[in-house]
This record gives C-alpha cells, sequence and structure tokens, in this order.
C-alpha cells in the first residue's frame, strides 16, 4: 500500500524521500514509514495521508503532530518552564546583594554594577551559541550543558575570594552563558512537540517561568542576603539548578524533531533520558515526520526576516518597559512608602507576578481558541464553494493558505492599550503618593497584559520560523536583553530628573511608535512568508 503525504511544503517535491523499516518478532511485523520533509516545512496540526485505494475524503486521516498525549505534553513544557526560569532569577536575586557586595569586596557599587551589566550582555548573546546547537545537535543534551555550566559557575561564585574582584566579573559571565540559554531552548521544544493549534496554551505556561522570575528574584535575595549573607545567594542557584540538572537527566527526553521526528523514532542511547516515563506507548505502525538533519545556520539572518524584525523591535520595546518598571519598584515603594520594610518591599513583587502567573494561564487558551476560531471559519469557506473550489477543507492549516499572523496578533491592541494604560496609572498613583492599593492593582494589571502581549509574539515567532525555533528565541532574548539594559541603566536618571508620573509616560512614547509595525505584520506578513517559501522550492 502506497502512502502519499501532504505538508506545508509542495506536494510534489522531490525532497520528500520515503524508507520503509521492517521488524519482524515472531507471527507480527512491525512497519513504520518514515518521510523526511523539507526542513523549513511544517503541518501546522497534523499530516494528512491518504490511501490510493481508498475513495472519497473521508478515507483522509489527519497523523497527531507529536505521539505524546495531553499529559506528557505538559510534563515536557513544565520540565522546559523549570530550567527556563533561572535566566531571570539569577540575574535579578543579585540585586538586593549589591550594596553587602560592595562593602565585602570593597570597590564601589558602580563597579558591582558592572557584575550586572556583563550578565545582561552575555544573557543577550550567549543564546545565539546554545539555541544554534540545539537546533542542530539537539534540546536535551544543551540543557543538561547549560544547567551543569550553571551550577558549577555558582559553586565559584560562592567561595570566591573578596579579594579577587576580577573573578568576581568572570565567573558571572559564566554564570549567564549557562541560565541565559535555557529560554530559547524551552521554546524550541514547545515548537517540536505542539502544533500551531495548540502552542498558545502552552507558551502561555511556560512563558511564566521567564517572566517571573525579575518578580520573585528580588524576593528570594533579599530574604537570603539578609539572613544567610550574600553567599548563601549563589549556594541557593546552585542547589536549584543541580536539582533541575538531576530531574532533566532523568525525565526529559529529545523532542528535535530531525533526531526523533514526532517523537516516534527512538534516539540515539545518548539521547534517552535515564527513565523513559514519556514516550512509552509508541504506535507500531505510524507515518513518521522526520525533518532531515540540516547544517548549521547563522540565526543572524532570521533578522533579515521583515516580518520577524518587526516583532523583534516591537517586542524588545515594551519589554524594555517592563524590565524598567520591575527594576525600579524596590527604589520607587521605599522612597513613596517609607514605613514598608525591605522584606516588605520585596512582597511588592508578588503582585506583577500574580498577574504574570494568571494572565498567562489564561491569554495562551485565548490564543488557542482564536486560531481554532478563524481556522474553523475558513474550512466552512472551503466547504461552501462549488465544486470547483481552490482550496479543500483539509488544506485550509497549510503555510499558504492560513493567515496565522492575523490569527496571532489581531488581539494585539487590546492587550497593548490595557498595558499602556496600567502603565502610566501606575507611574502617576507613585507620584501622587496614593494608597499603596492602587500601584498594586495596576502592577497586578501589568503584569497580566505584558505577559499576553510576550506570549504572542512568542509564538508567532515560532510560526514563522519553525525549522529554526530556538535560534528566532535566541535573538528575541538578545533583542530583549539589550533594549532592557539600556532602559535599566538610564530609569534611575530619569525618575529623579522628571518624577515616576512623567517617566512612564516618556516610556510609553516608544511603545506607541512601534505599535503600527503589528499591522504591517498582519497586512504585509503573508506576502513576505510566501515569497520565503516559494525561495525554499526547488528549481523545476
Amino acid at each position: 500500500m502506497e502512502s502519499q503525504l501532504s505538508t506545508t511544503g509542495d506536494r510534489d517535491t522531490p525532497r520528500h524521500q520515503t524508507e520503509q523499516l521492517v521488524d519482524t518478532h515472531e507471527n507480527h511485523a512491525e512497519s513504520r514509514t518514515v518521510v523526511e520533509v523539507d526542513a523549513a516545512s511544517e503541518p501546522p496540526s497534523g499530516v494528512w495521508a491518504q490511501s490510493d485505494a481508498a475513495q472519497g475524503p473521508s478515507s483522509q486521516v489527519e497523523q497527531p503532530y507529536s505521539i505524546y498525549i495531553t499529559w506528557e505534553k505538559w510534563f515536557i513544557v513544565s520540565a522546559a518552564a523549570f530550567a527556563s526560569v533561572f535566566s531571570p532569577l539569577v540575574g535579578t536575586i543579585y540585586f538586593p546583594a549589591i550594596p553587602v557586595l560592595a562593602s565585602a569586596f570593597n570597590k564601589s557599587v558602580e563597579l558591582i554594577n558592572l557584575t550586572v551589566t556583563v550578565y545582561m550582555v552575555l544573557q543577550g548573546i550567549s543564546p545565539m551559541f546554545w539555541g544554534t546547537l540545539a537546533d542542530r545537535w539537539g534540546r536535551r543534551p544543551m540543557f543538561l550543558a547549560c544547567t551543569l555550566v550553571l551550577a558549577l559557575s555558582c559553586v565559584g561564585l560562592a567561595l570566591v575570594p573578596t579579594n579577587m574582584y576580577w573573578l568576581l566579573m568572570l565567573l558571572r559571565c559564566i554564570q549567564a552563558a549557562g541560565s541565559a540559554s535555557t529560554i530559547a531552548l524551552g521554546a524550541g521544544v514547545i515548537g517540536d512537540i505542539a502544533a500551531q493549534y495548540e502552542r498558545g496554551k502552552f507558551f502561555g505556561v511556560w512563558n511564566i517561568g521567564p517572566m517571573a522570575g525579575p518578580c520573585i528574584g528580588p524576593v528570594l535575595g533579599g530574604l537570603l542576603a539578609q539572613g544567610l549573607g550574600w553567599r548563601s545567594i549563589f549556594w541557593f542557584i546552585c542547589i536549584a539548578s543541580a536539582l533541575c540538572f538531576a530531574f532533566l537527566l532523568a525525565f526529559l527526553p529529545e523532542t528535535l524533531r530531525a533526531i526523533v521526528g514526532d517523537g516516534s523514532i527512538p534516539p540515539p542511547p545518548l539521547y534517552k533520558p535515564l527513565i523513559p516515563v514519556i514516550g512509552r506507548n509508541r504506535p507500531n505502525s505510524v507515518l513518521v515526520v522526520k525533518v532531515p538533519r540540516k547544517k548549521f545556520q547563522n540565526p543572524l539572518r532570521l533578522f533579515l526576516y521583515p516580518d520577524v524584525a518587526l516583532l523583534l523591535l516591537y517586542n524588545a520595546i515594551l519589554y524594555s518597559v517592563f524590565y524598567a518598571v520591575t527594576a525600579s519598584i524596590s527604589t520607587l515603594f521605599q522612597s513613596v512608602y517609607p514605613w514598608l520594610s525591605e522584606i516588605e518591599t520585596g512582597l511588592c513583587f508578588l503582585s506583577i507576578g500574580g498577574g504574570m502567573l494568571i494572565g498567562g494561564v489564561i491569554t495562551g487558551r485565548l490564543l488557542d481558541w482564536d486560531y481554532r476560531r478563524i481556522k474553523e471559519k475558513l474550512m466552512r469557506s472551503a466547504v461552501a464553494e462549488d465544486s470547483g473550489e481552490k482550496m479543500r477543507p483539509e488544506d485550509v492549516t497549510r503555510e499558504e493558505h492560513f493567515p496565522i499572523e492575523r490569527a496571532r496578533l489581531r488581539m494585539m491592541p487590546i492587550y497593548f492599550t490595557i498595558s499602556l494604560v496600567s502603565c502610566i496609572g501606575y507611574g502617576w498613583c507613585l507620584d501622587q503618593k496614593v494608597s499603596i492599593a492602587g500601584p498594586l492593582v495596576l502592577l497586578f494589571i501589568y503584569g497580566w497584559a505584558c505577559v499576553a502581549i510576550m506570549n504572542i509574539v512568542s509564538t508567532t515567532l515560532v510560526d514563522l520560523a519553525p525549522e529554526m525555533s530556538s535560534s528566532i528565541t535566541a535573538c528575541n532574548n538578545l533583542c530583549r536583553c539589550s533594549f532592557g539594559a539600556v532602559c535599566v541603566s538610564v530609569i534611575d536618571l530619569i525618575l529623579n530628573a522628571i518624577g515616576a508620573g512623567w517617566t512612564y509616560v516618556l516610556l510609553a512614547g516608544p511603545c506607541v511608535l512601534v505599535f503600527p509595525t503589528i499591522f504591517v505584520v498582519m497586512l504585509k506578513g503573508p506576502k513576505w512568508r510566501e515569497s520565503r517559501r516559494a525561495r525554499r522550492q526547488p528549481s523545476p
């Protein structure tokens, strides 16, 4: 029996290769058809297979995007979120200990702040390296390498002599190289296991890790520095990252589609978890979509995609404002409400963190709901066409037909407006020294809106370049960290010059300027995608 595969690429492209594997065990044979597809193509919601002997549309069977059942997908995403929390957590947990470190190393606060600056620089650069390796050599080995580097660097930081400032600086660079890349790797994992129609909810939960780090980091850092000393901060991170390493080593499966396909292809021994609880129920006979391993690709070329570049710019501007808000919470609250203790000030971060926690879960599901709504509308339109229709219902989600930009971004104006209003309102509440309940409520709303925006952009970026999901997330991280570092470096100067109210009005200005890029991407994005798809097709 001959099988046909319909993917997002051209149906007749010669790059599709089929290999039949037959294993005989006593009285039955196990058959697996492995189909290699163009690395830049992606079946958005599954793979359509049809037998030549079958008749009519009813004979078409949609193959799942991956073999993992729902709880297994949530397990993998939760593991990735656990690892991804270290990047922002390691950066912000350090903040409360800066004055103590300045005293211990006998250096100025400005020199200790340089260790924060180099951390943010490496936080933006290192994922470009690790993410590219993950797209070529697999997610699991890169996750393990990153968490191991982080754990070992924390041992050095916890033991660093106070007369060796240069070593503190060096170890902070190594620490950033290990921790920062887990975000790019986590996004790659979601792109591997989740189809387009369900990515929103998984990104919503996964984003809680990277976005909650800046909120809980100062709370933990203040408690540890005040109770056990500054070295306890690094011992805490060391223990947590070592536990994460052990957890990933024991349970995390390899998900890179170039290695395991949809999860049905057994990976090499070194890629297997020690305790293989995920993916046990592999089917005996399955049509496997396997993306061939590709050569190393320069992730910087993604900046040449107009739609990707515009989304990266938009996200970087909004994230820099978010980072400025979180970085100045301690300073502003202690100034406006001097009766707050250090621990109570740290607890104020839980307001924005709570908004992000709830918003991440809800907006992710709304994103998937919006995707399904547009898909169903297009399918109804295809069915309503006469016998000469241009598109079959099952082809709706193919890359060249589905308006992924509109499906993902059309709710963006609502979240953008909420984030802008709550940010400006937060600034003026502090400027007018109203009850502490006012800014805390607005921080909650702002956190909700921000995580919704980050979730939408992250999901859309992976949809636009599924073959380089870790690399494109690394590019996103590079832009966010670069713009965030600049904004954090000047936020105190602006606050001291014009006050909290006008500061956040000023920060809202760049956000308004870049907002039209969303409509440009929705309008021009399909044409840009079609142009890239045409260039990928082999010449006749």
